[in-house]
């Protein structure tokens, strides 16, 4: 029995409203709000990087350590037991109290008057997001059918640029009118009021609804996961046996150290090169968000439609556009008009997000039903322990060397971010490599499946 065909007799009150078309997009839109607000306080820092340096009197390298590994290693060494968590509980719980943690914390990185504490309060705002994205891409798995999912993956993945280019507007203002505390307090203290909206205003989707599990079969597939659940290893194992996979978390890695290298530094470059204020550097971000956000969206969107034709066009597109946006990105920050650089950065902003829904709908499709959140977690791990962790403190590091070994002085930043971004170029490579397997390997995981039901 299909999901679109299951008998209206057969399922529940709360699956029959769960299944109208209104009710999984009203879903879809409040775990969208969580994930801007995920990163709206996760990103705010890069806004906030050029005066809490001056503040606090601290290096390129320390400021790099504070939006790379300090987060990075915490976040994603909670993100898979966190998942796996997801896996066995009620989704809807996690989410709610992950929310409730990481915006706390981000209020509490405003009362931080030196380093360390603002350092542990950071290390909290990790603690708490772990849990936002895997059990969010579960539900969503299971509210949307296969042909849908990477639109859905893409709205959701909206959130992050949506996030960042909010929490660089809000806090690059707050900033100037008050002060970097004010900012991190502001943006904070809201999100404790949206865990209690998840947490009561919406509810848990029956796992394998949108993919042809009837109610009998997930009670079943529920019990023998009980009687035998899988580690995380076991998970661990089964996605890293697929190559498909391995190239395609290698190159959201890449993606990512560009990404976040660029993220954390982009605005310091631009104080200390163009003189540039943070309020109207926060102006520009609400704007340039606006590319961001499509090419996420398109990423979804094309790569469902472009799928029809042949799956490997979910990693096609993404290869395409990395190589396309490169030039564009390295112009921006050789360029010496701050406002042309600025205004030439749509272009990458236009290409430089169709990788996210892509990567994370594969990722589902390549994980078994009681795997999703956790496939999710590892996925996250692998990016952003990669990325996160290094994009930011490796920029820091190699300004800092280039400081003080060469005549660059301060235009040793803006060298760092042009090095860094031909990282791009790996991903294209792995892209290249991941679609020659990705066919047999969705076919092997779909047959997997059938078996088990």
């Amino acid at each position: 029995m299909s999901d679109a065909t299951a008998s209206p007799s057969s399922l529940t009150a709360a699956e029959a409203r769960q299944r109208r078309p209104w009710y999984r997009w009203y879903v879809l839109s409040v775990l969208l709000v969580a994930y801007v607000f995920n990163f709206i306080d996760r990103s705010i820092l890069g806004i906030l990087t050029e005066p809490i340096k001056l503040a606090l009197g601290v290096s390129d390298t320390a400021m790099g350590f504070l939006g790379g590994p300090a987060f990075a290693v915490f976040y994603t060494l909670l993100g898979i037991p966190v998942a796996r968590l997801a896996d066995t509980v009620v989704r809807l719980n996690v989410l709610a109290y992950s929310v409730a943690i990481w915006s706390f914390m981000t209020a509490m990185c405003g009362l931080a008057s030196n380093y360390w504490q603002l350092l542990a309060a950071r290390i909290g705002v990790a603690v708490g997001a772990a849990g936002g994205s895997p059990p969010s891409h579960s539900m969503i798995s299971d509210l949307f059918p296969q042909n849908q999912r990477a639109t859905a993956l893409a709205i959701y993945a909206l959130g992050i640029p949506g996030g960042g280019m909010l929490g660089a507007f809000a806090g690059g203002w707050i900033n100037e009118a008050f002060d970097w505390q004010t900012a991190f307090m502001v943006v904070g203290l809201p999100g404790i009021a949206l865990a209690l909206f998840i947490r009561f205003c919406i509810a848990e989707p029956r796992r394998g609804m949108s993919d042809g599990i009837t109610p009998a079969q997930a009670a079943a597939n529920s019990a023998a996961a009980a009687a035998a659940p899988q580690s995380i290893a076991d998970v661990f194992a089964h996605l890293w046996s697929k190559r498909s996979f391995r190239y395609l978390a290698l190159a959201a890695a890449c993606h990512a150290f560009v990404g976040y290298g660029s993220g954390a530094w982009s605005n310091a470059f631009f104080i200390r090169t163009h003189g540039v204020g943070t309020g109207e550097l926060g102006t520009w971000a609400l704007w340039l968000g606006i590319p961001a956000l499509l090419s996420t969206f398109m990423g979804g969107w094309v790569g469902d439609l472009l799928s029809g034709r042949d799956t490997r066009w979910y990693v096609w597109l993404p290869c395409i556009a990395t190589v396309l946006a490169l030039p564009f990105n390295v112009f921006v920050y050789l360029w010496d008009d701050h406002v042309v650089a600025l205004l030439v950065s749509i272009v990458p902003g236009l290409l430089g997000s169709m990788w996210l829904a892509p990567t994370f709908s594969l990722t589902q499709g390549l994980a078994t039903l009681r795997m999703r959140a956790v496939a999710a977690s590892i996925v996250l791990f692998i990016l952003n322990i990669l990325g996160l962790g290094l994009g930011p403190v490796v920029t820091g590091m190699l300004s800092d060397v280039l400081h003080a070994n060469t005549d660059l002085g301060g235009e040793s930043l803006r060298w760092a971010l042009v090095t860094v971004s031909f990282v791009a170029l790996l991903a294209a490579l792995f892209y290249v490599l991941c679609a020659r397997h990705l066919k047999a390997d969705l076919a092997s995981v779909a047959a997997l499946e059938k078996g088990a039901s």
